[in-house]
């Protein structure tokens, strides 16, 4: 009988797949990761010990805590409030799943000796051709969560089931209902775990050791002011709503700039790119790139994108180039993008500059 470890949030789809893994004949062990606890206690919305531990309770498996506040803070949080300070865009999700919930995951299994890690991603792990291991869109294309998990190594992958590929939301709550679990309606979190409250720029100045940037000026393509902002940890690029601006039509933040703490101002049209670049670069399911090589591929620049034709090709050692077939709209440094192959499987991604 093998054993899995599986990544219990205290949500719904965590527990359906500890329950669909140990329906399968798999042993069993939950495992929540305690990563976030808000000074007035709060947890956040993917260690929430309570239910998972119920839950685990309710589906008869092993149940298990880890602390890992710290590592949380120093890998996920602080540069979150830091990128915010340096005028990027972050998305904490796609750090976390990699320098948090994988490696504690497998660092758990390995000491008990378990042959693999699990999680309630809506994805498919998938060992291709070239051998190497990568993971493939959900059938439910909505819920789909690849675009999160493409900064997983080759070891993480070669180790992961992820149970939930074939299923919609609602079978997933159909699943709990029938078996009798608490968390069957439980709502989806919509926003970063650790942004318990309030707005994400209220969070970081709170978390800022040295402060955030104050005030500056909006400043249009040409350089000319238009006005104050209220601080560049309030903007990111493509933003229109709260911009405090009246200049008669639609405006967008096109770029911001903390050097000389400035957010630039234009239309919907100054948003688009042909060409973006990208560092930190994590191959999936496609063999390192060499200088100068090129593929053709399928880009997504943010979660929701909706992956668009583009050529990457290696520049440098660290970077790639993402030349697009038609321009995207809004590309903002710190998210990331991520690269596919025609049949939705992540070939791999990279940090936008």
């Amino acid at each position: 009988m093998a054993k899995v470890v599986v990544g219990m949030s205290g949500g719904v789809d965590s527990a359906v797949a500890a329950y669909l893994l140990k329906k399968e004949g798999y042993a069993v062990i939950g495992l929540t990761l305690r990563t976030w606890e808000a000074e007035e206690g709060g947890e956040s919305r993917c260690c929430e010990i309570d239910d998972a531990r119920e839950t685990a309770r309710r589906i008869g498996i092993e149940y298990h805590t880890l602390n890992c506040l710290s590592e949380f803070k120093d890998k996920v949080v602080e540069p979150f409030v830091n990128n915010y300070i340096d005028g990027r865009t972050p998305n904490p999700c796609v750090i976390c799943n990699r320098k948090i919930k994988w490696e504690r995951l497998i660092y758990f299994a390995n000491v008990i000796k378990a042959d693999y890690v699990a999680t309630g991603h809506y994805a498919k792990v998938v060992k291709l051709d070239n051998g190497r291991y990568s993971v493939r869109q959900a059938s439910h294309y909505e819920k789909d969560q690849t675009y999160m998990l493409y900064k997983l190594s080759q070891d993480d992958l070669s180790r992961t089931l992820m149970p939930l590929y074939d299923l919609t939301k609602d079978e997933v709550r159909e699943i709990a209902r029938e078996i009798g679990i608490d968390v069957a309606n439980k709502p989806d979190s919509q926003e970063i775990c650790f942004v318990t409250d309030g707005k994400y720029s209220e969070f970081i100045e709170k978390e800022a050791p040295n402060g955030v940037p104050g005030e500056g000026n909006y400043v249009d393509t040409e350089g000319n002011i238009l006005g104050k902002h209220k601080g560049i940890t309030n903007y990111t690029v493509g933003q229109r709503r709260g911009l405090g601006l009246a200049m008669g039509y639609h405006v967008f933040v096109k770029e911001i700039r903390p050097d000389t703490n400035e957010v630039v101002i234009g239309r919907e049209e100054d948003l688009y790119k042909d060409v973006i670049t990208c560092h930190d670069i994590n191959y999936v399911g496609l063999e390192p790139l060499k200088k100068d090589d090129k593929v053709t591929c399928f880009v997504k620049i943010r979660y929701h994108h909706k992956a668009q034709e583009a050529t990457i090709e290696m520049i440098s050692d660290e970077r790639i180039s993402v030349t697009f077939k038609e321009p995207v709209k809004g590309a903002a440094p710190g998210q990331s993008a991520v690269f596919y192959d025609s049949e939705s499987t992540v070939l791999g991604g990279g940090i936008i500059e």
